[in-house]
């Protein structure tokens, strides 16, 4: 196979030049059978794993260069039996595959909420519902195509999107770069079955300091490839957080509260001083890192908001220019008038069927939860749209607009009076599908830049998107419900605290019933404020703030792995081991994941019994050790593979 690479102008163009896409010229086909079902397939698979990832450590990874690699060696493998391929199909069953992702991003926002607030939402409402906001991103996007990637091509650089057409270009001439994904699935897996399967080794490492302070990091295949995919940088900014939480305000509270008599709010009964560590985290300080997250989410958002008007003022007045038909396939959409008979379907449904967006009874106040929806969508999609080309799918302050979308929401409701449970229900929901609807929005961006870089047809891509939306958005959400149902603690607690989903959940209540412990709230953001003056990244660092210090141990330890490993490097063989450890990384995120899901699904198949595992009778010391041990194994894997040449 003749090697290619993407031209000059597929990174910037001269004023007065025009890129030409990879492929122009060539009659390829794009829709096949192992396109769709193995797009399909990949989705599912990293839609569960994210899912598991997003509930313990309330992060995601892109899936896009995963699917890519994997999509290339499957093909690979069906040419033994005579089946060829091309690279446009290649890329439709990483447009399909990639959706999983957002999806599993926007229901984990969100979705366990309901869960902790004592509610068993049906898996048929928990899918439409992820379904409805998926639909909407994907379609809203549909007039904006023509104006953001088409022309501000050469300035909208979607960083994301140009690197899985790169991606997909190597991979053609290249099988063995896949092996990385492989490895990571295969070890993920295992370290996972070692921890929370078998329970040979224990799930962190951790050393008591005096004051109730500690120093803790998981054993987490998982999170080291997720600090490896994050890098140095933002691994770091996200284990000072996590420091100050542990070694400055646990012992703070506990030195505070040593000689108080009495409980301090929100807790009831127990004193601070009787407290463990772990306790005076869940208490106090898991306000404190709720508050800097919302402080972080509010600057990131007030911060965008320059661009998000511009970017909306932009795009509306381009929309009526992309009605008309192209002969050139590679400038085709869906048709407006089909886009906007899918949008009424959609609003219609969630207006007029009850039991899908909340448990309002009345059509009125469904039709008003509805119109939300609308509105908060219809602006955050154009401006997820735009900002992800800037700063990329991992930089998009999602988390910012669906705080945003929750507090409007639950002040309208608060007007109305809807201030019960299924208020705080329906307040969610439509955090819910604003969410997904930016999320996947920014996802397509980036999946229709690559097609625009390598010649697909939009139409196609987005039909595309739509088919990956409505066949992962049903797994997402199972998986919701079976890891509530099979692990210990359920969504919110210390197996899968879900963290995201706990800070939406802490905005609902505080809009409707007030009793927020407003000074921890107001300690957390105070944080942030401070952090922002000195220009650190502040949803990287609320969100250690927020999770334990063993989350973020992990998470640092694999972006100081990746930083070994490519400093003092030639530029080639620095970006060689990069993307070989993201690969390997991507692979540790999906193995893991997806074993947390089959370790869910045997303890559901044995009627809700908790898996006992080897007990090896270890003392406290030796637990430590083998944990210790475990770690360093996996730092060395992560070495090995980054550092290792695949052809």
């Amino acid at each position: 196979m003749t090697e290619e690479k993407l031209p000059p102008t597929a990174y910037e163009l001269a004023p007065g030049e025009e890129y030409v896409p990879l492929t122009h010229g060539r009659s390829l086909t794009e829709v096949t059978f192992k396109a769709v079902l193995s797009g399909i397939f990949l989705g599912m698979l990293f839609g569960a794993a994210n899912t598991y990832l997003g509930l313990k450590a309330g992060l995601t990874i892109s899936t896009s260069i995963p699917v890519a690699v994997l999509t290339v060696v499957v093909f690979r493998l069906l040419g033994a039996f005579g089946a060829t391929h091309n690279i446009l199909e290649a890329n439709l069953s990483q447009t399909i595959g990639s959706a999983s992702s957002s999806v599993a991003s926007g229901v984990l926002f969100t979705i366990p909420a309901l869960f902790m607030w004592g509610m068993t939402p049906e898996w048929r409402q928990l899918t439409l519902l992820a379904m409805s906001g998926g639909l909407l991103g994907v379609l809203a996007m549909v007039p904006l195509r023509r104006y953001l990637i088409h022309k501000e091509h050469g300035k909208l650089p979607y960083p994301e999107g140009l690197a899985c057409a790169e991606v997909l270009v190597a991979s053609q001439a290249k099988a063995k770069q896949a092996s990385p994904v492989f490895w990571g699935l295969g070890f993920g897996i295992l370290f996972k079955l070692l921890t929370d399967g078998l329970k040979v080794v224990g799930g962190k490492f951790s050393l008591a300091l005096p004051g109730k302070a500690s120093l803790a990091a998981s054993v987490s295949p998982a999170l080291i490839g997720v600090g490896y995919i994050l890098g140095i940088r933002i691994a770091t900014v996200m284990v000072v957080g996590g420091l100050i939480s542990a070694l400055v305000l646990i012992p703070g509270i506990n030195l505070w509260g040593s000689n108080l008599t009495a409980p301090v709010y929100p807790e009831q009964e127990m004193l601070i001083r009787d407290m463990t560590s772990h306790q005076i985290w869940n208490r106090y300080v898991r306000y404190i890192g709720a508050g800097a997250v919302a402080m972080a989410g509010l600057i990131t958002l007030i911060g965008s908001i320059p661009v998000m008007l511009e970017s909306f003022r932009l795009a509306v007045g381009q929309m009526r220019a992309s009605g008309g038909a192209d002969q050139d396939r590679t400038q085709r959409d869906l048709s407006l008038g089909t886009v906007g008979i899918c949008i009424v379907l959609i609003v219609g449904v969630l207006t007029f069927v009850p039991g899908i967006l909340g448990y309002l009874d009345s059509t009125a106040s469904r039709a008003v939860a509805a119109l939300l929806v609308v509105v908060f969508a219809f602006f955050f999609v154009t401006v997820s749209s735009r900002i992800v080309g800037l700063v990329g799918v991992t930089s998009n302050p999602t988390s910012g607009m669906t705080i945003a979308t929750l507090l409007a929401t639950s002040t309208v409701f608060l007007l109305m009076g809807w201030t019960d449970d299924f208020g705080k229900a329906t307040a969610v929901m439509v955090g819910t599908v604003v969410c997904i609807a930016a999320s996947i929005a920014g996802d397509t961006s980036q999946d229709l830049k690559t097609g625009y870089l390598l010649g697909a047809t939009p139409k196609i891509q987005q039909l595309g998107e739509l088919a990956g939306v409505i066949t992962s958005a049903g797994v997402v959400c199972f998986v919701v419900m079976l890891l509530n149902d099979n692990v210990a603690g359920g969504l919110g607690g210390e197996e899968l605290p879900a963290p995201q989903s706990v800070l939406m959940k802490l905005v609902v209540d505080g809009v409707l019933e007030q009793n927020l412990p407003w000074p921890l709230i107001f300690i957390g953001a105070g944080i942030v404020a401070v952090a922002a003056l000195f220009r650190v990244p502040v949803l990287a660092f609320a969100v250690g703030v927020y999770l334990p210090l063993s989350t973020m141990g992990a998470v640092f330890l694999g972006g100081l792995v990746r930083w070994f490993v490519t400093r003092r490097q030639a530029e080639d063989e620095s970006n060689r081991r990069r993307e070989q450890g993201v690969l390997f990384g991507s692979g540790l995120v999906g193995g893991g994941g997806l074993a947390g899901v089959l370790l869910a699904l045997w303890v559901a198949a044995s009627g809700g019994e908790k898996i006992q595992g080897i007990q090896l009778g270890l003392s406290p010391f030796m637990e430590g050790a083998v944990a210790l041990a475990a770690i360093l194994v996996m730092l060395a894997l992560v070495r090995g593979m980054a550092v290792r040449r695949t052809a």
